[in-house]
């Protein structure tokens, strides 16, 4: 025991007295009450009674007590005083009782041998140790001896003894070889209790010269080796060939052959032993026995059983242990000894006696003045132990008197104690075998009552679960303990509370009204003391949704859920376990807030997962178990067994069923002679079979696998079984899909499907084609072919029947006889057409023809039915021809009607009915010809709407595409329609069908009108088309304003924003931009003039930005919104150039070159000359750059007029109110460089006019900034 262990003990044990504990609940006690209350001394630390220590180290001997005032120490030897003063070799530790002799310098171990006890003692007692036999550690060497070698005959027993010297304490033994290596034990060899080594008998590999004991010595870590024991093992054989030179009749074991003996013990020996062990040790008992063969040890007690869990089979069931036996384990034990020629047995009659052990020991009591109390001290023993009392060491009947005490034996009295009665007491229960100490002191204190709980202590407990209000208390006499509840609270009592002798309240049910503060209160006649504590109920904590159930397949995810509720002032803890362990260290595992995933699922991950909350109050938990499923594991071991001709047996072990119940077997088969490597489906059987009988074909080389199936899929194929080739016999079976059809007029082609090679039945399979004809008394014709599947018939009428069979055979026989069949010969184009032939028009679009059938006989072939043939001849509407195109209807069997669905009405048709069988179509019936009536026309071709006016719109239509009839007129119908889109009056007007325009006046100006136009026959109106056309507001069309195109050249800082414009002139045009993905206000910047360009400056480098265009007084007009980018800031390297001489010079060149270009750009458009891109347009052609002229559609040449030309009087205005630009208004974007065009910082246009070009992507990094001198330079830096 170590010295923290010992003091905690003797903590515990002066807490249970002085609180006078009744109850196990633990009451904390502050140190400092330790250090201000005197205490007799307490020996809390000895060394043992039987001390056998090492000659080489130095001797401590062990003493360690405790006590108010700390107590001083003495010793004595053999029963004297023990001045330690006069020998130099020992000391005595500080503050302690501990000796330490030195042996190391000089002294000697066995000088110190002797029996020491120590005495602790102050002014209140002492108290003393065991006894402590000190014997230091003895391992002498092997006496010489010599070792004649040991020669044995096979078979014979034969014992090695070891003998080694006695030690202290004895050694452990070993046999060894001179390699160091163990030999090797068994039920034939092993060692002894003794150490000796035991042969039961010996055979020829047991001959070796270094059979070598081994002992072992601990205490000084010594091993001494016994001489080499030399064994030698004569068989037989090699007896027999040198028995007569070298030994005489008697010597050795004679000449004997080798022969089975029955069992007799080696040791013990005779037939009784007896053994005493004491109680509480472990009882070892021992046979070893010789005989041949080998004999087996069983160990039985006489009248009893052996005891359970105790009992412990060792070396080979040679030893019998019993551990920590008792008295109820004496008895006789008897082993036997046992082989295939008889027994041997030994009784070992085993007493169990014990050295005192305790029943009652004496414990430390604490009095007041004037309080009686009692020590006891009881203890039991075989034989029965004698008791004994001292006081402070010395036995009671010499030591001083004191009138409170009273000896009865077992027990003293004490009767109104005082304080002088304080002391210690030993008592001593001893026998043969040994003895008892016990130290117990009587202290006799007067102390007013303390609380050593501290003071507004905080306890918080979960509603509904017990609450504990501690009140550790001490006092002298032993104070009385009430409790209140709050500061003027009564006394608390009745059932739901609970009063612990050591001061404890408990509340069994804590609810939410128990929360507050408790009051403790503590008195004795010596005074009062009183304590407040403080008690909070929290909410519990719980798991309102606990993990489930899962079933999941092998690699796929699961999730256990693990929502938990708890008071809102405790920090909770969730942790995961796996089958009550942590979680594996695995990726996989991913533990969540409220959840537990785990990925990739494989079957270690099966289990149970418990999610585990915790605070610092309660602990709940939740479980769910994981079962991963998979596709069965396949089956293996297949054995064929019962092999028949026709059948055989097949068995297997199935695999591992991954969690998911085996639902069936799948067996399938090879055929190695036919189709080796094919696999085909046999049979199946349910999970739980794992034979079956398989039913097997003539002449097939079988082999066998099978597939597990559960839930979750097919496992793998098994391995093959062996195979099984099957007896050849005729075929069993006939071909299938016998068919007689004839190719030509003239024959009849047989086909059959031919039989799979594992229904041949045997080798040489070939078929018996039969026919004849059928209805006439013919006999029937037979060929024999090879294994194929067709054969023609030549020769034959065209188209009767025939009645055909086929028959196979092989080797060793026909096939059962087979089922006939009908066929026919082949087929003829039918002789004649169908007669009578009429057509009734049921309407404009639908007409019904019949006919009268032709005779079967006629047909020469299967009626596969009759079509018609019709075409459209004319169109009477029209009075043009076109195309003819025949259409065909084929209506099966032998049917004599028909109806010819999608006719055009107003036409003239003709038509022809043909009779078809199998091989074609027979001659065509005489044209019939029929007229479809009138039908209403499709609508007009188109409509539109030109030349609007103030009150007049012209409306020009085309006609029907489809008249369907003949034209009686046209209605237009039309109303107006106001700015909220409601409809107007609806006015209709008709048309005399030979008119093409119409003008409508007296119309509203500015108006919107819809139109409805349609087509009439004499049937009735055709389908209408719509139109929408607007009166206009003035003489001047409208212009209806857009912007497009708005295109962006940005720089860092800045970017040139163009666009192009149709509509009225002088508009006023504003610029709105903002960041890109902003919710900010668009800034708006307004441009002078009516330019089609603005530079907006100011911008942050590197930001995307929106803009769009708008257009003042334009009811809020603007662009779609466009999306650029600013460059990214400059280095400031690059900014620093501009500083530089050179820089300056090159942009006052490229300045003067600018304005020189500038120049003759004015003075070329102020002469009215063509621009330089027209030449370059005459020279390119580009059809894309030029203006159309509108009155012929030629294009026109650029001109030096006004940008904006107003448009010619009557142009067509697009009905959607936009207005087309007929001449080039030279705008700067058409006409710009590139994609974006090019100008300066402040917006003004660099280079000459060049021709419009597509937009070309962006390439890399190309700038599409404006090319300003900073910029332009930087591009080369």
């Amino acid at each position: 025991m170590t010295k923290k262990k010992s003091i905690s003990a003797s903590k515990a044990s002066l807490v249970l007295f002085l609180c006078q504990m009744i109850s196990a609940l633990d009451v904390p006690l502050d140190s400092k009450l330790l250090e201000e209350l005197s205490q007799p001394p307490t020996i809390t630390q000895q060394s043992p009674k039987d001390y056998i220590v090492d000659p080489r180290e130095n001797i401590v001997i062990q003493c360690e007590a405790k006590g108010k005032p700390p107590p001083s120490f003495s010793w004595t030897r053999n029963g004297t005083h023990f001045d330690i003063d006069k020998d130099a070799q020992v000391t005595m530790k500080p503050n302690s009782g501990t000796l330490v002799i030195n042996i190391m310098n000089g002294g000697k171990a066995e000088a110190y041998e002797g029996v020491y006890q120590c005495t602790a003692r102050n002014e209140r007692g002492a108290a003393i140790s065991n006894n402590i036999v000190i014997r230091p550690s003895r391992s002498p060497l092997w006496t010489k001896e010599k070792l004649e070698p040991n020669q044995v005959r096979e078979g014979d027993s034969l014992v090695l003894h070891c003998r080694p010297p006695v030690g202290l304490p004895p050694p452990i033994i070993f046999w060894m070889d001179n390699a160091f290596q163990r030999l090797p034990q068994s039920e034939r060899v092993s060692q002894g209790l003794n150490g000796d080594l035991y042969f039961s008998n010996v055979q020829p590999e047991d001959t070796r010269e270094d059979y070598i004991c081994y002992a072992r010595f601990n205490h000084t870590q010594t091993i001494q080796q016994k001489q080499p024991i030399s064994v030698k093992v004569f068989s037989m054989d090699s007896l027999n060939d040198t028995i007569a030179a070298n030994l005489s009749d008697t010597d050795v074991y004679g000449a004997r052959p080798v022969t089975e003996r029955q069992p007799v013990l080696l040791t013990p020996t005779g037939s009784t032993s007896t053994k005493v062990e004491l109680r509480g040790n472990v009882l070892l008992l021992e046979c070893i026995a010789a005989g041949l063969p080998t004999p087996v040890i069983r160990w039985i007690k006489e009248g009893g059983e052996l005891p359970a869990n105790r009992t412990f089979f060792e070396n080979f069931k040679k030893t019998l242990k019993i551990i920590d036996v008792s008295e109820a384990d004496s008895g006789n034990y008897k082993c036997i000894a046992r082989n295939i020629l008889g027994s041997a047995h030994h009784v070992i009659s085993v007493t169990v006696k014990a050295a005192p052990y305790w029943i009652t020991a004496p414990r430390n009591l604490v009095l007041s003045p004037g309080e009686d109390g009692t020590l006891i001290c009881r203890a039991n023993g075989n034989p029965k132990p004698s008791i004994s009392w001292l006081a402070n060491g010395v036995p009671i009947a010499i030591a001083p008197e004191d009138p409170s005490r009273k000896v009865d034996g077992d027990t003293i009295i004490f009767s109104h104690v005082q304080e002088r009665s304080s002391a210690v007491y030993q008592c001593n229960a001893s026998n043969e075998y040994g003895y008892l100490l016990a130290n117990a002191f009587v202290n006799v204190l007067a102390e007013p009552p303390r609380i050593l709980t501290p003071a507004n202590k905080l306890y918080q407990v979960i509603a509904d679960s017990p609450a504990l209000l501690d009140c550790a208390y001490f006092g002298s006499p032993k104070p009385e303990i009430e409790w209140f509840k709050g500061v003027k609270g009564s006394i608390l009592h009745g059932s739901e509370y609970i009063f612990h002798d050591n001061g404890t309240l408990e509340i069994p049910v804590a609810q939410k009204d128990s929360t507050g503060a408790y009051t403790c209160v503590a008195r004795n006649k010596l005074g009062k003391i009183q304590n407040e504590v403080q008690l909070e109920i929290k909410d519990p904590t719980v798991i309102i949704k606990q993990p489930e159930y899962k079933v999941i397949q092998r690699y796929g995810q699961v999730s256990f859920e693990c929502i938990i509720k708890h008071d809102s002032t405790l920090l909770p803890t969730v942790i995961w376990l796996k089958d009550n362990d942590e979680l594996p260290d695995d990726e996989r595992f991913l533990v969540g807030k409220d959840n537990l995933t785990i990925m990739n699922v494989t079957d270690k991950d099966d289990g149970t997962y418990t999610c585990i909350v915790n605070t610092t109050l309660d602990s709940v938990s939740a479980s769910a178990v994981l079962t991963v499923v998979a596709r069965p594991n396949p089956p293996f071991d297949l054995e064929l067994t019962g092999q028949l001709e026709r059948s055989v047996e097949l068995s297997w072990i199935p695999g591992d069923e991954n969690n998911s119940p085996i639902t069936n077997f799948v067996i399938e088969y090879e055929d190695g002679l036919h189709e080796p490597g094919l696999w085909h489906y046999q049979t199946e059987v349910p999970g739980t079979q794992t034979t079956v009988q398989l039913k097997l074909s003539p002449y097939v080389n079988y082999s066998f696998r099978v597939i597990a199936v559960n839930e979750i899929g097919r496992s793998q194929p098994s391995e093959p079984s062996e195979q099984y080739l099957t007896k050849s016999a005729n075929p069993d079976e006939n071909p299938s899909n016998v068919q007689g059809i004839g190719s030509e007029p003239d024959n009849l082609v047989i086909t059959w499907e031919s039989l799979k090679g594992f229904q041949s039945n045997g080798p040489g399979l070939q078929y018996k084609v039969s026919w004849r004809q059928k209805d006439v008394d013919d006999e029937w014709t037979s060929v024999i072919v090879a294994n194929v599947s067709k054969y023609i018939v030549s020769g034959t009428p065209t188209f009767v029947p025939y009645e055909i069979k086929v028959q196979a055979l092989n080797d060793l026989g026909y096939a059962p006889e087979p089922s006939e069949v009908i066929g026919h010969s082949g087929e003829d184009l039918p002789m004649v057409a169908p007669g009578n032939v009429q057509v009734h028009v049921i309407n404009s679009t639908l007409a019904k023809v019949h006919w009268d059938p032709v005779p079967l006989k006629t047909v020469r072939g299967h009626l596969q039915g009759y079509k018609v043939y019709y075409w459209k001849v004319q169109s009477l509407s029209r009075r043009s021809r076109r195309h003819v195109e025949k259409k065909i209807l084929t209506f099966k069997g032998n049917k004599t009607f028909g109806m010819l669905p999608g006719l055009e009405p107003y036409s003239t048709y003709k038509l022809n009915v043909r009779v078809a069988n199998g091989k074609g179509e027979g001659p065509a019936s005489p044209d019939k010809v029929f007229r479809t009536p009138e039908g209403v026309p499709s609508s007009p071709s188109f409509l539109k709407i030109t030349n609007p006016t103030l009150d007049s719109l012209t409306l020009e239509w085309g006609s029907p595409t489809h008249p369907n009839g003949v034209l009686t007129s046209y209605i237009l119908k039309f109303q107006p329609i106001n700015n909220t889109h409601e409809l107007g009056p609806l006015v209709e007007i008709r048309i005399p069908a030979n008119e093409s325009s119409l003008i409508l006046k007296n119309l509203n100006y500015s108006t919107r009108y819809k139109f409805y136009f349609n087509a009439q026959t004499s049937v009735g109106s055709g389908n209408q088309i719509t139109e929408e056309a607007v009166t206009i507001m003035d003489e001047v069309q409208p212009l209806y304003p857009r912007i497009r195109n708005v295109t962006t050249a940005a720089a860092e800082t800045y970017a040139n924003i163009s666009w192009e414009y149709e509509g009225p002139d002088h508009a006023n045009f504003y610029v709105e931009y903002g960041v890109a993905g902003s919710k900010e206000d668009w800034k708006k910047e307004i441009v002078n003039g009516s330019r089609s360009f603005f530079v907006l400056k100011g911008l942050t480098p590197g930001t995307a930005y929106k803009v769009r265009v708008g257009a003042e007084g334009l009811s809020g007009f603007r662009s779609s919104e466009d999306v650029f980018e600013t460059g990214p800031a400059m280095a400031s390297r690059q900014v620093d150039i501009a500083t530089q001489g050179w820089f300056i010079g090159l942009m006052c060149a490229v300045a003067l070159l600018i304005l020189i270009l500038l120049i003759v750009c004015f003075i070329r458009r102020n002469k009215g000359g063509k621009y330089p891109v027209k030449e370059k347009e005459d020279a390119h052609a580009d059809p894309e750059i030029q203006p159309m002229k509108e009155d012929d559609g030629t294009f026109g040449e650029y001109s030096d007029a006004e940008d904006h030309k107003p448009l010619k009087k009557g142009s067509r205005t697009p009905s959607d109110r936009t207005v087309k630009k007929e001449d080039s208004d030279d705008s700067l974007v058409d006409y710009g460089e590139g994609v974006n065009g090019q100008f300066n910082e402040d917006g003004s246009f660099i280079g000459q006019y060049s021709g419009k070009k597509e937009k070309e992507p962006a390439e890399g990094n190309e700038s599409s900034e404006a090319p300003s001198p900073v910029n332009a330079m930087n591009s080369f830096v």
